[in-house]
């Protein structure tokens, strides 16, 4: 680790935190639908439709809105996958996408997962990347902040029974945020050398005086959205590692500040729309803490080296610099993880298959605290304040008194369906990974063997699971049975989890919202940012750490000791 590595994190981190309070204002303004004269085109378009953005939803037909409107895109997704060979603008001339395929990677986008078990490079089409899936990367991203706008008006006023309307706040977002955020992203991209064009490819001379095929395409507006969204999902098969995707350290400085920008973001709308600004802050601390450990984290397993290259002799000065880009150094390297696995975003700098254990560890860990440290677009606030309610619960039994968060009392239903949400991941992850490890048709699909081949199928469940879509690598995931138990896990981990936050939604809306007493609970400081941290640790560590013993962990041990598998 060196000063100036830490000197780019910290102006990296710095310029997202900077950014997220105006980012905060206006989706506070566009939650609250103060846009001024922005409010007459959407509502132009939502009458059209027939939908009167007015007319508010419960938490029952608000999900059953959101779950409709999903499964329509997945299905449309589904057909142009398939119908892909007979659609125009495919230059390369792709065939359809194979049926289980196809399934899954309409799934993958939809719930905002990404998770990529093909090379877009070598199987998707101009159409099915710009119209199927950067469509999806925009749609999935404003679900998870139309919801999470859902849960921020269960806690901002009492005796409510509806949520908002689903229709005008998917509109809202991807009309005044996502859209333009990314036209500004494709631009900025544009000029720091990312291709942005209909044609194919391009042929090259070799220096051996050969020729080269190098494929090319609308990449710079897809990598401006699938940061932009937490999405994740690259143009090219190994994301930002490709030049094309990273052409710079500038250029990959500003995948991670998009990444994290509006989940950042989102906790300080929380705070404006509560009335309490200091309770958004609460929640952004937490975030940020997180991320700088795990960056402390990964920078100094990878700086230490491989310890096995280290017991063979070669020099530590470079550290373990294997999967990563000579050009951006293992700073940048730590800081992408750190933020992509923790805001749910999945894009990669740097091949997670070459870190060291320890280094592996974290990522996979982050995933599997829930996605909340920052999370995605809107899943990471509503995944936080899930664990909210739980610390205050936890507080509450310390001191004898019922919970209260924000005025509204935490009673046994929101602590049931807290508890059901937080279920969800690992028995996703655990259930659906011990599977298929126990199965040749699962096992047949591992690269490796040892603690390293379960780190592999670990990491692909959780990845899905957290609706991450990062891979670890040296699995073979385009498989039937992978594609099919992933898409299992990526709907599990999205919807799954949602129905339950929404449900707490609705029963905390109804509530009034009373006065802060005497004996309540302070939920702005830092001890109760402590008591969140502690919840969102020991909730992971107890149901993860078992598998993690016997993945990394082990792994490392391993290695220190000079086994190989």
């Amino acid at each position: 680790m060196t000063i100036i590595g830490w000197a780019q994190i910290a102006l990296v981190l710095g310029c997202a935190l900077l950014l997220a309070v105006p980012a905060g204002a206006w989706l506070a303004a566009i939650a609250q639908g103060r846009l001024g004269p922005l409010t007459r085109p959407d509502a132009a378009l939502l009458r059209a439709a027939g939908i009167n953005p007015g007319q508010g939803q419960s938490w029952q037909t608000y999900l059953l809105a959101m779950l409709a409107f999903n499964a329509a895109g997945f299905l449309l997704l589904y057909g142009m996958l398939r119908l892909q060979g007979a659609l125009p603008l495919n230059p390369q001339g792709f065939d359809g996408i194979p049926p289980w395929l196809a399934f899954n990677t309409a799934l993958s986008f939809v719930t905002n997962t990404n998770w990529q078990a093909y090379s877009g490079e070598s199987a998707m089409s101009h159409l099915s990347q710009m119209a199927g899936l950067a469509v999806q990367n925009f749609l999935s991203a404003a679900t998870g902040i139309a919801l999470a706008f859902a849960v921020i008006r269960a806690f901002a006023a009492g005796g409510l029974t509806q949520l908002g309307n689903f229709w005008a706040d998917l509109t809202r977002v991807t009309l005044w945020l996502l859209l333009p955020g990314a036209v500004l992203a494709t631009f900025a991209f544009i000029a720091m050398g990312v291709p942005q064009t209909l044609e194919a490819s391009v042929t090259a001379a070799t220096l051996a005086g050969g020729e080269q095929v190098i494929s090319l395409g609308p990449v710079a507006s897809q990598l401006a959205i699938k940061h932009l969204g937490t999405n994740g999902g690259g143009f090219f098969g190994v994301n930002s590692l490709h030049p094309f995707e990273g052409p710079s350290a500038m250029a990959t400085s500003l995948q991670i500040i998009l990444q994290v920008v509006i989940p950042f973001g989102l906790c300080l709308a929380f705070g404006r729309m509560v009335g309490d600004a200091r309770q958004g802050r609460a929640l952004l601390a937490v975030m940020t803490g997180f991320v700088l450990l795990a960056t402390l984290a990964i920078y100094a397993a990878e700086a230490a080296g491989n310890p096995l290259h280290l017991a063979a002799g070669v020099s530590p000065a470079q550290g373990n610099m294997e999967g990563k880009d000579l050009r951006f150094g293992l700073a940048l390297a730590a800081l992408f993880t750190a933020t992509t696995t923790g805001a749910s975003c999945g894009a990669v700098n740097a091949m997670l298959d070459s870190f060291t254990p320890l280094g592996g560890l974290v990522p996979l860990f982050l995933i599997q605290l829930g996605e909340v440290l920052p999370g995605g677009v809107g899943s990471g606030l509503y995944g936080m304040l899930v664990f909210a309610l739980l610390a205050v619960f936890v507080a509450g039994l310390m001191v004898g008194r019922t919970p209260e968060y924000l005025g509204k009392k935490v009673q046994a239903r929101e602590v049931k369906l807290a508890m059901l949400a937080v279920l969800v991941l690992p028995a996703a992850i655990l259930g659906l990974a011990g599977l298929s490890l126990v199965l040749e048709v699962g096992t047949a699909s591992l690269q490796d063997a040892g603690p390293h081949g379960l780190s592999e199928m670990l990491y692909a469940f959780t990845s899905a699971a957290g609706n991450n879509g990062s891979a670890f690598g040296g699995l073979t995931a385009d498989t039937p049975w992978l594609n099919t138990m992933l898409g299992f896990a990526m709907l599990a981990g999205r919807f799954g989890f949602v129905i339950p936050v929404l449900a707490i939604a609705g029963s905390l809306a109804a509530k009034p919202r009373a006065p802060e007493g005497a004996g309540t609970l302070p939920t702005h400081g830092p001890l109760f940012a402590g008591l969140l941290a502690g919840v969102i640790l020991i909730l992971g560590g107890l149901q993860y750490l078992p598998a993690l013993a016997l993945g990394p962990i082990a792994e490392h041990f391993a290695m220190l000791a000079g086994q190989t598998f």
